[in-house]
């Protein structure tokens, strides 16, 4: 057992490589529930996998692998036999873990499976989408039974002192309740700041968690005097908690992942440390400010403890989506593999929405006259968008687009990680500046040379801008899956209408020193690539 997810060491470079932060122990952390062994087990939407945490120390355990039936955990709850029970959101699949590990699939009728929770041995799943159901389901056979729908958005749920199913609608900010054996849905709270998950700890005090910036929880003595307090956490982007015997409540973060103990007077404790969920894009701004595109929020990793800094992360903003990122003098510029593509500004905490409706839009430059250019990965395209937020197509009739780079001299460059190359757009067309490149991602260019990083074969190439000539600069990159765990192919993008998984997206950037920084998405790092003297 182990504190860090990464099977990884610093990878065999020509340049001096050191981590902006530590590797991601949970990349993201959604559902937890305890098991019988008393451990904590933490689904991992994001990795697709489930661990084990042993409070006391923090050590982990992979429980379930990413290379297992189970694609997108959500949540997960324990039955009377000591059955896991996983919401497999993307696929619409609810699984049955036996203790002895094997996996049987109990339903695949449930539409985005996100709140799940067992009451004896009686199963009930809730569904994360407008006009949600609340279903039981019967892991021996039988076709579900709808106990409500009309859900807005339901997540993570749990039966209370008086017998009734509890869970939050997280867009209209209520928490309902109702029988399981049917009836009457009731509303017991509204005006819930943000709810995203509620739990009862040991006394039957309700505990509704909020997915924003501040971590705020909301106790509300139902069963008492009514009274609500709220409690601020401080830990971003809230998604599930549960509470042990003693009544200590644990809380997981689907922003930055990680375990924290938090205390009734809102002191935390870390039991394993917050991270990165990516990250995906990278940039750096000219005060030499690092930014990652991470998915739920846009993060700024720190220098490591050696480097004069703390090696935390800090969120710049959350909100979803994140993916693609370029820094342009004090905004940044955002895609969303969703759609759109965005601009923010740090300052004012501003954001502007620039264009919406694209097919899976990821890499993003900006030219020297202003004009975002994007690589619109899903129409095979790169597209402009100009000052007035008009969309422009500079080039169609690629395969698979990722991302984009202009050189001192302002011609553009697009990586294609289906063909393996990097190709130069050249007045609506493309030639190859370089090809057998494995799977290019993330691009950025410096002086006469570009860089791409390939995921296939975890390594940085600099290709000449004048020659084309190809060399490896860097091997054993921590990109795409841990050593040992087959590539998937790519989830669905959407699921009934609801963001499903975004591919992964391995950025790349220059410094203005020539230094290059890097998304190690494999173990959750920026990694910072530095020429040797």
């Amino acid at each position: 057992m182990t504190r860090r997810a990464s099977g990884y060491g610093l990878p065999r470079t020509r340049r001096q490589g050191r981590r902006l932060n530590p590797p991601s122990p949970l990349w993201g952390s959604n559902g937890v529930a305890f098991g019988p062994d008393g451990r904590l087990y933490v689904a991992q939407f994001l990795a697709g996998r489930i661990s084990a945490v042993d409070p006391a120390t923090g050590d982990i355990e992979t429980v379930v692998p990413m290379d297992s039936p189970v694609q997108s955990p959500d949540d997960l709850a324990f039955g009377a036999d000591g059955s896991m029970y996983i919401a497999d959101l993307v696929p619409g699949r609810v699984w049955r873990r036996s203790p002895h590990g094997a996996y049987t699939l109990v339903s695949d009728e449930v539409k985005v499976p996100n709140g799940i929770t067992c009451v004896g041995d009686r199963l009930f799943v809730n569904e994360m989408k407008m006009n949600g159901r609340l279903l039981e389901l019967f892991p021996e056979g039988g076709d579900p039974v709808v106990l409500t729908d009309g859900l807005a958005f339901g997540n993570a749920m749990q039966p209370g002192p008086d017998g009734c199913l509890y869970y939050p609608h997280m867009i209209s900010r209520q928490v309902w309740r109702i029988p399981p054996d049917g009836g009457v849905p009731e509303v017991v709270a509204e005006g819930v700041h943000d709810p995203v998950a509620v739990r009862f700890d040991q006394a039957g005090v309700l505990h509704v968690l909020s997915r924003g910036l501040e971590g705020i929880v909301t106790r509300v003595d139902l069963h008492g005097t009514g009274s609500r307090e709220l409690i601020t956490s401080g830990v971003t982007g809230l998604d599930n908690a549960a509470f042990d015997a003693e009544n200590r409540m644990f809380v997981s973060s689907f922003a930055s992942g990680g375990i924290t103990e938090l205390h009734p007077d809102g002191r935390t404790r870390p039991v394993v440390p917050r991270g990165l969920d990516g990250p995906y894009g990278v940039t750096i701004d000219l005060g030499g400010t690092v930014y990652a595109a991470d998915h739920y929020r846009v993060a700024r990793p720190e220098h490591p403890a050696d480097d004069g800094g703390s090696g935390d992360v800090a969120t710049e903003i959350l909100q979803p989506f994140f993916h693609g990122i370029t820094a342009d003098g004090g905004l940044l510029h955002t895609t969303s593999q969703y759609g759109s593509v965005q601009t923010y500004d740090p300052a004012t905490n501003a954001t502007r929405v620039r264009a919406t409706g694209l097919n899976q839009p990821l890499g993003i430059a900006v030219r020297s006259d202003g004009m975002l250019v994007v690589a619109e990965t899903g129409a095979g395209r790169v597209i402009g968008v100009d000052a007035t937020d008009t969309v422009t197509v500079l080039v169609e009739g690629l395969n698979h687009p990722v991302d984009v780079t202009f050189d001192a001299d302002g011609h553009c460059y697009v990586s294609d990680d289906r063909l393996g190359v990097v190709l130069r757009i050249d007045d609506g067309g493309s030639v190859v500046l370089a090809d057998g490149l494995g799977a290019p991602q993330g691009l950025a260019a410096h002086g006469e040379a570009l860089f791409t990083v390939d995921i296939e074969h975890r390594r940085l190439w600099s290709v000449s801008l004048t020659t084309g000539e190809r060399l490896v600069k860097a091997e054993d990159l921590a990109v795409g899956p841990p050593p040992g765990v087959a590539r998937r192919p790519d989830p669905p993008l959407f699921a009934h209408g609801v963001p499903g998984l975004a591919p992964r997206f391995a950025g790349l950037a220059a410094a203005p020193d020539g230094s290059l920084l890097l998304s190690s998405n494999g173990e959750g790092t920026v990694l910072r690539l530095t020429p040797n003297e």
